[in-house]
């Protein structure tokens, strides 16, 4: 087989490089070329071809960054191309001929614009919807969340003293029973039956006091009757 000008060193063009029986086994192609000598800046119209596969495989390694990501001056290909180690990759590098591209923008603005009106209540019509509203939002994700938010409520009274044991077990059955949808009506109840036992309590303790009271006026009275009973037997003895 003949050898081909790039194999034997010889100035050739990366068409020739490219389309050389070489080129095709080795992979070559026009984007792994460098051109140090463009004849649209002036230089001359025959090109020395440079595979700095070599070179660009350690600016990689040391840019820690992918081997298309690495970019080499065109300008310098010469230079590049005798840089056979690390140091001298990272001298390049230093140098300016060798940089990593920046990485591609991708942004998220439209899609925060679009997240933040969905929260105002746009684009949320029945022509956006897709699926049942079961399907969308299924009733067993609704009643899960509002059951741990109604236990951690009364699991949090408890500690805290608010309600005690007996207490927190009725409300914890009732709240089992879907008697209550909401804190405020699980709150409103727990306020209701403080105040009601506060109040029977309180009831129970001026019955109390008025059963003191009656007997105390009752034992006053049957002693006054006790002693008048006795002055008038005196009486009559006498």
């Amino acid at each position: 087989m003949a050898l081909t000008p790039a194999v034997r060193g010889e100035r050739t063009t990366p068409i020739q490089l490219a389309g050389s029986t070489y080129g095709r086994a080795h992979g070559a192609s026009l984007s792994d070329v460098s051109w140090p000598h463009s004849p649209l800046n002036g230089g001359p119209r025959e090109m020395v071809a440079f595979k700095l596969r070599v070179q660009r495989r350690l600016a990689s390694e040391i840019l820690k960054c992918g081997q298309k990501k690495v970019w080499m001056d065109p300008t310098e290909c010469e230079e590049i191309n005798s840089a056979n180690s690390r140091q001298n990759v990272r001298k390049l590098i230093g140098d300016g001929f060798i940089m990593k591209r920046p990485d591609v923008v991708h942004s998220r603005a439209r899609v925060q614009a679009r997240l933040a009106a969905k929260q105002k209540g746009r684009h949320t019509g029945h022509g956006k919807r897709k699926g049942t509203r079961d399907a969308r939002l299924p009733m067993k994700v609704i009643w899960v969340r509002r059951i741990r938010v109604l236990r951690r409520m009364l699991r949090k009274y408890r500690e805290q003293g608010k309600i005690d044991k007996s207490l927190y077990h009725e409300l914890y059955v009732q709240v089992k029973g879907a008697k209550y949808k909401t804190k405020r009506q699980l709150m409103e109840v727990i306020h209701h039956l403080k105040y009601e036992k506060t109040r029977a309590a309180a009831l129970a303790e001026q019955a109390e006091l008025a059963k003191n009271k009656a007997d105390a006026r009752r034992k006053k009275r049957a002693d006054r009757l006790e002693a008048a009973r006795r002055a008038a037997t005196g009486a009559a003895e006498a």
